[in-house]
């Protein structure tokens, strides 16, 4: 089974306020997308930029996940650090899935261009920051679907199968 990361950044879930409902939203992206058995290796911290460096460097170098997904954190906030704790342990940042993400979503929600969503790698893993709205999870993930297999694959992990649900990936020919 292929573990992929999921980390949810939220100070009220963490301590319970309020049920995770982003977390489950990408789980549920994944199943309906993804053909390679996989599961859920899920991490709820609060918003709290040690805590979720711990997280990130754990799924990656520990759990080994090819893909860590975050969600929540990323506004402009104090408290929203999530794009700078992912900076922090990533050895590459990828602007490019940020740029897309943000694209995307301008074209519904004007605020879009708050989000400071951004991508990166640490070794072998893909780290990709999604909001923390859960409606706004499968718009996001399919706006760099296109792109994410072969990253994938790029940075030494496996070549992913989808299902037809899935939007289309592009994989250059050798």
């Amino acid at each position: 089974m292929l573990p992929i990361g999921i980390v949810t950044v939220s100070d009220r879930a963490s301590s319970g306020v309020y049920e995770d409902l982003s977390g489950p939203a990408i789980r549920e992206v994944f199943t309906e997308w993804l053909a390679t058995p996989w599961q859920a290796v899920h991490r709820l911290v609060p918003d709290d930029q040690p805590r979720i460096e711990a997280a990130l460097r754990e799924l990656a170098d520990e759990v080994k996940c090819p893909i860590i997904v975050t969600t929540g954190g990323t506004g402009p906030a104090p408290r929203d650090v999530t794009p700078e704790a992912t900076m922090a342990v990533c050895d590459r940042i990828l602007p490019g899935f940020g740029e897309q993400m943000r694209a995307v979503s301008l074209r519904s929600v004007p605020t879009a261009i708050l989000s400071r969503q951004l991508a990166g790698s640490r070794g072998a893993s893909l780290i990709i920051n999604l909001p923390g709205k859960p409606g706004a999870i499968a718009e996001c993930l399919g706006a760099i679907w296109s792109a994410m297999p072969y990253c994938v694959e790029l940075l030494g992990g496996p070549r992913l199968a989808f299902t037809d649900a899935a939007p289309r990936y592009h994989r250059p020919s050798a």
